[in-house]
């Protein structure tokens, strides 16, 4: 096909032909392994049928994908690309909604993760991640991924409220960590009133309501707060706010605030852990990264986590609905159709990474990769409003654990990935062991 071949009379992406449940059941469980697969198969642009009722197309070429974050927000619509998200964020989540709703919503956030909130995190999160640390046990192997989505749910919280004590926020910790921890088939409750009323999707569903009458009396008592216009918090700023007049509801708050509290903290603990899993396997780049703690050198474990994101994406891919009928390279994507940018695809890629399948954070040093070969947090007007936080965070408790840890490997053969939710985790939780470097000093000054 040439360019200058109608839109109307190019072809359909190519794509498997099994049944919509079967290519729902390999994507969601086994989606790390299959899309590699499927490339080799049909080629950088290839169509799937996936529950609920979508037809996605899957990206991997830089050209195409560059097309739709550089393309206009009223063609690509990530809100929509997002709606499988919607029974958990609500219909006013910053991730659901498009074009001038989003900018709104966006606007909003916005002064809670700029430069100067993020100076403002840096020493809570130093805080509580000592804190975190200190009940680790020396000798013993144990989840580290665990423990960083227990650190980054409590720094979280306390960047959303501003406090993290009490019954009602002990009860959210427990709940949230609970809704998190679900698999693809929970996805289909989600969408399926049935089969909520049924075992487990009963339970999520349950669980959910509880958070949301949780977070609804969180809003209610702040609202009666007589500092609410001194507090830097997250909820209280954004009770302070207008938009063209008019607060904020409730049901727009409750919808911002769950978003911030389930996706503003899964991406780094995940990284988190599979850094820990890679540092505790590499004693060279171990060393690097401890005498990079000792001395202060942020820029070398910033790499060491975007080095994580890298090789172990926590999603595999972005999404957003085109809302007409556009040509991504020789193909027709029909209007309604989802194109998914796959992150997985781009960043185990040779032509772009060389060694893939190797932890290297260098390759984030002297300017890094090439500028479109690593989006972890998306691309184009979409891109997380908590990328830096994210970063930072990263950095500090990596800095934290260094400082005071040495790691090591709970065995020697290598984690495997495990799809959870949308989410890509470890399959045994980064299992780690660590001990105290002051007792490896003392150790070699014995002998």
């Amino acid at each position: 096909m040439t360019l200058e071949t109608p839109v109307a009379q190019l072809p359909a992406p190519p794509g498997p032909s099994a049944p919509v449940f079967l290519q729902t059941m390999l994507f969601g469980y086994g989606r790390h392994r299959m899309l590699p697969v499927w490339r080799r198969r049909y080629g950088d642009v290839f169509r799937l049928r996936i529950f609920p009722e979508r037809n996605v197309v899957v990206l991997a070429d830089l050209a195409d994908i560059k097309s739709v974050f550089g393309g206009p927000a009223s063609t690509f619509h990530a809100g929509k690309g997002n709606m499988i998200l919607k029974p958990m964020m609500g219909e006013h989540s910053v991730l659901l909604t498009d074009e001038g709703e989003h900018l709104r919503a966006r606007k909003l956030l916005m002064p809670a993760f700029n430069g100067t909130a993020l100076r403002g995190y840096r020493d809570l999160v130093t805080e509580l991640a000592e804190r975190e640390i200190s009940r680790w046990p020396s000798g013993v192997a144990f989840r580290s991924h665990a423990r960083m989505q227990a650190l980054t749910l409590e720094v979280i919280l306390r960047v959303v409220f501003g406090v993290a004590e009490g019954p009602r926020l002990e009860e959210l910790r427990g709940l949230l960590t609970r809704l998190l921890d679900i698999g693809p088939l929970d996805l289909w409750g989600w969408h399926d009133e049935r089969l909520q009323r049924h075992g487990r999707w009963r339970r999520n569903a349950e669980g959910q309501a509880r958070v949301d009458e949780l977070i609804y009396a969180e809003i209610a008592e702040r609202r009666t707060a007589g500092d609410l216009g001194s507090r830097t918090d997250v909820l209280s700023r954004l009770l302070t706010v207008t938009v063209d007049g008019d607060a904020l509801t409730d049901a727009e708050l409750r919808d911002q605030l769950i978003t911030l509290l389930l996706a503003g903290h899964e991406t780094t603990a995940t990284a988190l852990g599979w850094a820990f899993h890679e540092l505790a396997r590499d004693p060279v780049t171990l060393a690097r990264a401890t005498e990079a703690a000792d001395s202060g050198a942020d820029a070398y474990l910033e790499a060491v986590a975007k080095e994580s994101m890298r090789l172990h994406p926590v999603l595999s891919e972005v999404a957003r609905v085109v809302t007409e009928d556009v040509r991504i390279g020789d193909y027709l994507i029909p209007a309604g159709h989802a194109v998914l940018p796959s992150i997985l695809l781009v960043q185990h890629d040779p032509a772009h990474h060389d060694d893939p399948g190797v932890f290297r954070p260098e390759r984030f040093l002297d300017g890094g990769p090439p500028a479109g070969t690593w989006f972890p947090f998306g691309g184009g007007v979409r891109r997380c409003l908590g990328a830096g936080f994210s970063l930072m965070e990263a950095t500090a408790v990596l800095r934290a654990v260094l400082t005071r840890f040495h790691l090591a490997p709970d065995r020697a053969r290598r984690e495997h990935t495990e799809p959870r939710h949308i989410t890509l985790v470890p399959g045994r939780g980064a299992r780690i062991v660590v001990t105290p470097r002051s007792h490896l000093l003392s150790n070699r000054n014995q002998r």
